[in-house]
């Protein structure tokens, strides 16, 4: 199954702003436009993970509105920029379908694209999640669960800059691919908790409408008893705080 979602949404530097003012994110490529486009950028193009919040967001009401969980992602993709003015749109293809042991949920998984105004693939990624069945005493489906990979090769994804101009200062820090080892833990220096109005916002910024991070109301009563975190807020600030120890091109995930 093949799932057109709405609703187009044209991104700006005022969305760019608003993320950054939300995450603390500080990475130079996504913040100094004379810096992205010394290293082969067009313009200050837009954080990925802005982008792939959007086109999360605009799944939510064909996929996940309801849902119980989501479980993960798999297999992201960002194979071109997005940069202001861009318009996004998502599409997903429903890949695998598998019952659960207790016959009343099962978990489905969607490979999601997102686009441009041009019909150009920006981003891809698998997530599956958690839904009720309408009729939990109907038979189920034979599972179908995707063989996703562990790791995406970086030589899949067509990466042509050579980030000739890039400066260790201006960017932060002076570590680069080969300063890493497998391994290796890197602690990080900084915390930030997240605020009741600041998770609603971002989740908002990204059209988001699922139920559970918003009403109060109807989450008193759930297993939890009150609301919860959209994911990407956390992925996003955990990003931002991992500058102090990967301040560097973070291009792909």
């Amino acid at each position: 199954m093949e799932l057109h979602h709405a609703t187009p949404l044209t991104v700006s530097t005022g969305d760019q702003s608003l993320y950054r003012a939300l995450t603390g994110s500080r990475h130079a490529l996504y913040s100094s436009s004379p810096f992205a486009t010394a290293n082969g950028y067009d313009d200050l193009p837009i954080d990925p993970l802005l982008a792939f919040h959007i086109v999360f967001g605009k799944t939510v009401p064909d996929i996940s509105l309801n849902a119980i969980a989501n479980l993960g992602y798999a297999d992201g993709r960002f194979p071109m920029p997005v940069y202001p003015g861009d318009t996004l749109i998502a599409v997903s293809e429903i890949i695998g379908i598998k019952e659960n042991s207790s016959g009343k949920t099962g978990d489905v998984y969607v490979r999601t694209r997102g686009l441009n105004q041009r019909g150009e693939d920006v981003l891809s990624y698998v997530r599956w999640v958690m839904v009720n069945k309408r009729d939990a005493g109907a038979p189920a489906s034979e599972p179908v669960v995707p063989d996703l990979p562990s790791v995406v090769d970086p030589k899949t994804l067509g990466f042509g800059r050579g980030y000739a101009a890039w400066d260790d200062t201006l960017a932060g820090s002076k570590h680069r691919y080969d300063a890493y080892d497998i391994g290796e833990k890197v602690n990080h220096v900084d915390g930030m908790t997240v605020e009741e109005a600041e998770h609603q916002i971002a989740t908002r910024l990204y059209q988001n409408t699922a139920k559970v991070h918003f009403d109060a109301f109807a989450q008193k009563d759930s297993r939890f008893g009150k609301r919860l975190i959209y994911g990407g807020v956390v992925i996003s600030i955990a990003r931002a705080l991992s500058f102090f120890g990967l301040a560097i091109a973070t291009e792909i995930i």
